[in-house]
């Protein structure tokens, strides 16, 4: 048999058409695979678009201006004017209001007792050292037997101007004996006073080899022990706290300590512990310090066994009330020019207003200077936006 097939011109028409209506269906499918994947894509390019003003500042997609360009939506507000109630919260050391170092003010010598440790109340003109005397009470008793030899002397030169008193009127004695004998009379006399005033000396200068309290207070610090030889430069033995008080020396800038007067109350936490103690500014330092641009403020605590001097402690001080507007710190740019806000306009143009910033409050921070309260202001998304730029407002709420 002839398997052979004859291919016509007819036939091969139709194997041509078929082969090519082949590949019209592949490069179809083709086609629209790449419309599948380039829609995909612009969804999620819009879903991406939508994400940014949403985290940027909570915003809903932007809308179309009259120009027909794209405007970012921006939650305004008119923050008005508020009263505000002042608390600056600043850090500082705890010390002693009125620290009295306490050291040797005699001669010194070898510490026979010391009779009050750290952490004792003490009265004034309480011992709290003693140091060996006996060189100086010897010398106390010698002054003494002087005095007893001096007044003999006087003694003796009174009697024998008595005598001469007595025959001068029978005329065995002239008138310059007299005279003489006076004299070494008042010389006697003299020199008893003078030994007295010696043994005086002697004396004072021995009380002075015990160290006393020279006022009531609180012991901080003891530095001196039995045995141990002191003297006129020796450094501080005690240092005692004036009656117990004790400060709060916190550091404030110069605009805090400017808003601040003596006299205001404040409160006070030390670290480590969740007691809150209060006081009142009794001073503020009248001089800022020329590298920190600080100045401290010292606030008067009474004694407590938790306040202890060189810890450190959180103040929270009444800097009284002001009127100003607040915002919240979302509100609130700062750059190297300082402070600033966004204003919407009339023409819906975020323009750039600078502002000084006054006390942080729970509510936000208070604007003192450069806003009236009536301005449209962008709450959120300012640090995405530029001088000039056209945004669409919607006020927060709507």
């Amino acid at each position: 048999m002839n398997y052979e097939t004859t291919i016509t011109a007819e036939t091969q028409d139709d194997i041509e058409a078929d082969v090519a209506a082949g590949h019209d269906s592949d490069s179809s499918s083709s086609t629209s695979k790449k419309l599948i994947i380039a829609g995909l894509a612009l969804l999620v390019l819009l879903g991406a678009i939508a994400a940014y003003y949403l985290l940027a500042g909570g915003e809903p997609a932007p809308a179309a201006d009259d120009d027909g360009a794209q405007a970012p939506v921006v939650t305004v507000v008119a923050p008005g004017i508020t009263t505000v109630s002042g608390l600056i919260e600043a850090p500082g050391t705890l010390a002693a209001r009125r620290p009295m170092p306490v050291g040797v003010v005699g001669e010194g010598g070898r510490v026979l007792s010391v009779r009050v440790d750290a952490g004792d109340w003490v009265g004034q003109g309480q011992v709290l050292a003693v140091i060996d005397r006996s060189v100086q009470s010897q010398q106390a008793a010698a002054q003494a037997a002087q005095i007893e030899v001096s007044r003999a002397d006087a003694q003796l030169a009174q009697a024998n101007l008595d005598r001469a008193l007595q025959l001068v009127e029978r005329g065995f004695i002239s008138k310059a004996d007299v005279d003489r004998l006076t004299s070494t009379r008042d010389a006697a006399n003299a020199r008893v006073k003078v030994a007295e005033a010696q043994l005086a000396e002697l004396r004072a200068r021995t009380a002075r080899l015990n160290i006393v309290a020279p006022a009531a207070g609180y012991v901080l610090q003891r530095s001196v022990e039995p045995g141990q030889t002191v003297g006129g430069g020796t450094p501080a033995l005690f240092t005692i706290a004036r009656g117990g008080e004790m400060e709060l020396r916190a550091q404030l800038s110069e605009s805090q300590l400017a808003g601040l007067s003596q006299g205001v109350s404040a409160s006070v936490v030390p670290t480590g512990s969740d007691k809150t103690f209060e006081g009142q500014v009794w001073q503020l330092s009248p001089t800022i310090d020329a590298t920190s641009r600080q100045g401290t403020a010292r606030i008067a605590l009474a004694y407590a066994p938790e306040l202890r001097p060189g810890g450190f402690a959180t103040a929270s001080i009444d800097s009284g009330s002001i009127q100003a507007t607040v915002l919240p710190e979302s509100a609130v740019l700062a750059d190297s020019e300082g402070s600033f806000v966004y204003i919407v306009n009339e023409e819906n143009q975020a323009t750039r207003t600078s502002v000084t910033t006054g006390m942080v409050t729970a509510d936000g921070i208070a604007i003192t200077e450069g806003l009236a309260g009536t301005e449209l202001v962008v709450l959120r998304a300012g640090g995405f936006l530029n001088p000039g730029e056209t945004v669409n407002p919607r006020r927060e709420g709507e």
